[in-house]
């Protein structure tokens, strides 16, 4: 087991040495080798995504573990998780008022563990929530998105505010966890169910980006023409990339600490 761990170890150290443009440089090559990876191994790109969901689903339960059993909420972002029902609940009623499926569904199911996990934080653990780590200002992603909507929104036929509404949501979905990761950053340590929780999230992103990267090469940017016209298409696209990437250097971490065999994580400043 220890002779497994070394090479694994030897790499870590490497890349921690190498300059930021080539870590960066190392991020790109290792996400497109991923990306050639699902490609020889997934056929039918939907799978992708049902994967992703179902990646996220596990990092709920795992949340809910933490709340139930553990009975604390050390270490979590009750931003990020206001946040996250903000953008699940516009994008609820953009799905009923556009088009719905049985991504409606699972969208309802999340808002309702959120609304209880934001319950639990606010009412049952109080005691034991961080407040003064999760100082994070909503306002920098929520005005941010808001503006952005304004300016860059599908190009359907539907009213103005419901436009304006479904791209606020694709825009806030892709900073939503930037709170959680704030408060990661200001603890510096991060208890295992949190740092579990937030990595499925980190997995969910990544198949979700997958999905849509391989979708749009597999139809030569076509797919990108059905969701309209203008920039609305190429920043769907953007947001997606955007998630993958905030979470992608707390995943890196993450892995490093579970092969090193440290139960706790801990964070190096400029994580986040």
């Amino acid at each position: 087991m220890g002779s497994g761990k070394r090479p694994i170890q030897a790499a870590s150290i490497w890349v921690k040495r190498q300059p930021p443009k080539v870590k960066a440089f190392l991020a790109v090559l290792t996400g497109m080798a991923a990306l050639v990876l699902l490609r020889a191994i997934v056929h039918d790109d939907d799978n992708l995504f049902v994967a992703g969901e179902a990646v996220h689903s596990i990092g709920i339960c795992v949340l809910i573990y933490k709340l139930t059993k553990e009975k604390t909420c050390a270490g979590l972002s009750l931003k990020s998780q206001e946040l996250t029902a903000l953008f699940l609940a516009v994008r609820l009623y953009c799905s009923f008022v556009m088009e719905y499926d049985v991504h409606t569904l699972l969208d309802l199911l999340t808002l309702a563990t959120t609304l209880w996990v934001i319950y639990m934080i606010r009412f049952n653990l109080k005691s034991s929530y961080m407040g003064d780590k999760d100082n994070f200002a909503m306002y920098y992603v929520v005005v941010p998105c808001a503006v952005l909507a304004l300016l860059v929104h599908p190009s359907t036929l539907h009213n103005f505010i419901d436009r304006f509404l479904w791209a606020f949501c694709v825009y806030l979905e892709s900073v939503s966890v930037l709170p959680q990761l704030h408060v990661m950053q200001n603890a510096k340590i991060v208890e295992p169910f949190t740092a579990h929780y937030v990595f499925a999230l980190g997995v969910a992103r990544f198949l979700s980006c997958a999905h849509w990267v391989l979708q749009v090469l597999d139809s030569g940017g076509s797919v990108l023409t059905a969701l309209g016209y203008g920039l609305w298409p190429s920043m769907v696209l953007i947001a997606e990339i955007v998630q993958t990437f905030i979470l992608a250097d707390f995943c890196y971490y993450y892995v490093k600490s579970v092969f090193g065999g440290h139960p706790v994580l801990r964070l190096p400043s400029g994580v986040v």
